[in-house]
């Protein structure tokens, strides 16, 4: 998995317990996707061992993990 600095050292520091696995089925498998005015690309997926919705924010490439956190509000978002 292809990652931004700021991802290694600042995410996975803050976030230890997040796992390659379901942020690679989460940019997989979305349940929504939106692309940012700064062209970065969120991704929304559920993960059940949080039992919490996950966003996962990609470099325009769609690859590079640059930003991932339980996202509180998706649901809301959606109504």
């Amino acid at each position: 998995m292809k990652t931004t600095r700021y991802f290694r050292e600042q995410v996975l520091t803050k976030r230890s317990y997040l796992k390659e696995e379901w942020i690679l089925e989460i940019l997989t498998n979305p349940i929504r996707k939106d692309i940012q005015k700064d062209d970065r690309i969120r991704y929304w997926g559920y993960v059940n061992e949080l039992k919490k919705f996950l966003r996962v924010v990609t470099l325009g490439d769609g690859q590079t993990v640059h930003n991932a956190f339980p996202d509180r509000n998706f649901e809301r978002n959606e109504t």
